[in-house]
């Protein structure tokens, strides 16, 4: 991910932007790298021998790159049901060092949201894997702010995976963000609260954008009355180098690229906000006429829809096609954020 000059990040909700200049976020990026290898150092301290030998993999091993958001029976790393409470907080602690509050909040919800699922899913056979402690760190390569290292945290809901190349974060993607229930109907004892939406921002501001559009607009946005099932490439390590589809920004009114431009704060804001901020520069880098969105499926909820914003040098992709264990339609978000440079670090072919 490319460093750039001026740009926004945003901090909650609908947007609070910060200015930082190019010395600025290099130096903020560098906090963060070096947060994220001191917390990592830290964890692998907490080990003992057995732990740190499922925590930890050479940064060249081919694992690193295997990811995916279902409930895998079987996953790299250690788990967080297998850490003591020292561990736990420490794992946590890498994990707000590379998100931001609202972000770690939202992490630690999707989470919580596996007691709603255990409760929903009790009578299938695969209900023994919804666990809110069943997300998996790993470590790749040696924690250091010089050379380069990588780390993971994943589990259903939830990929994060982050490149950190002598002392400065290189990559972020792909990051993965789901929601099952999308929005909580009933209340579970250590779920989160009822009539909670973990990733309202990032529907809603979507709804906004292809609503405001014109009839003319909108006739090139709409890439198919029907969304898809699922996401494109899920579970492969690079995402799919299609041309972009859709109303590109340089056809949309201020108004217009103004929600286009809070939908992809609203993703950066699950990042440490130099990271935010750095990501976003990467997009305007690539010039922000040329993101294109492009929608699929029903303009309102609880119904199966799906968008796709792709610019230069990402592509951004969220679907809500499946219903929740209660049978509520459309209330599943898959959402993910990749590189089209090439994600994990790895530049595409």
């Amino acid at each position: 991910m490319k460093r750039f000059a001026l740009f926004a990040a945003l901090l909650a909700a609908y947007g609070c932007i910060v200015l930082v200049s190019v010395a600025a976020t290099e130096a903020q990026n560098a906090g963060v790298g070096v947060a994220m290898t001191d917390a990592a150092k830290a964890f692998l301290a907490s080990l003992d021998g057995e732990q740190l030998k499922r925590a930890t993999m050479a940064f060249d091993n081919p694992a690193r790159l295997d990811w995916h958001n279902i409930p895998k029976p079987e996953r790299k790393g250690l788990q967080v049901r297998d850490m003591n409470e020292r561990q736990r907080e420490l794992c946590h602690n890498l994990l707000r060092a590379a998100l931001s509050p609202s972000g770690y909040e939202k992490a630690v919800k999707i989470m919580a949201l596996e007691n709603n699922l255990r409760e929903g899913e009790k009578n299938l056979t695969n209900g023994q894997l919804r666990d809110p402690e069943r997300y998996f760190l790993t470590v790749f390569g040696q924690p250091d702010t010089s050379g380069t290292w990588g780390w993971s945290f994943e589990g259903h809901h939830l990929s994060l995976n982050f490149v950190v190349a002598d002392g400065q974060v290189t990559s972020e993607t792909p990051s993965f963000w789901g929601a099952n229930p999308a929005t909580l109907h009933i209340f579970v004892p250590g779920g989160p609260e009822q009539g909670t939406r973990t990733l309202a921002g990032e529907e809603q501001l979507a709804f906004d954008l292809v609503n405001e559009l014109s009839d003319q607009q909108r006739a090139k946005a709409v890439i198919a009355e029907k969304a898809p099932a699922e996401y494109r490439n899920a579970g492969v390590p690079q995402p799919p180098q299609t041309a972009p589809e859709g109303l590109p920004a340089g056809e949309m009114n201020d108004a217009e690229k103004k929600t286009l431009r809070a939908l992809l704060e609203m993703y950066a804001s699950h990042l440490a906000p130099s990271l935010a901020a750095a990501q976003l520069a990467d997009v305007d880098a690539h010039d922000f006429n040329r993101v294109f969105f492009a929608w699929a499926g029903s303009t309102k909820p609880g119904v199966p829809h799906y968008y796709r914003v792709q610019g230069p040098s990402f592509v951004l992709e969220l679907v809500n096609f499946q219903s929740d264990p209660a049978g509520n339609p459309a209330n599943h978000v898959h959402s993910v954020w990749r590189s089209l440079e090439g994600d994990f670090g790895v530049k595409a072919n």
